[in-house]
């Protein structure tokens, strides 16, 4: 079987590096191909690199709290890059200051992401869910 493809990266004007490898090296390790962009990622660069690689998800990854604002319209921009079905992902400290995790998961499902993890997931939930969506 081929291995699944993963575009993630930091998105917006985050620079946090740290969990942004370790991540990708989990996942690399749990047999997924990843293309890490590494930090401050445009929205157009997660598209552009899941089009050129044929990517099978997109895993966006926020620490500095406005993971919200800078996915917003995300989904809208892969329909219209013709990655209509792709899963999006999305996690880290989504949003500002302490909030009910269910009501960030509950806007993040409003803009188009299929999954949306807390700050402090495991990795083996990620891989998990991922081996989950993938075996559908």
């Amino acid at each position: 079987m081929d291995k699944k493809v993963i575009v993630t990266g930091v998105i917006g004007a985050d620079v946090h590096a740290v969990g942004n490898k370790i991540l990708t090296y989990a996942l690399e390790e749990a047999g997924f191909k990843m293309i890490n962009l590494g930090v401050m990622v445009s929205q157009e660069e997660f598209i552009e690199a899941a089009v050129e690689t044929n990517a099978d998800a997109i895993l966006v990854s926020s620490l500095y709290g406005h993971g919200e604002i800078d996915c917003y319209g995300l989904r809208d921009k892969c329909d219209e890059a013709g990655l209509k079905d792709i899963p999006l992902l999305a996690g880290g400290n989504l949003v500002v200051g302490k909030q009910d995790f269910e009501e960030v998961e509950k806007r993040f499902m409003a803009m188009g992401f299929t999954k949306v993890y807390p700050p402090n997931t495991q990795l083996d939930t990620t891989i998990a869910d991922l081996n989950i969506l993938f075996s559908k």
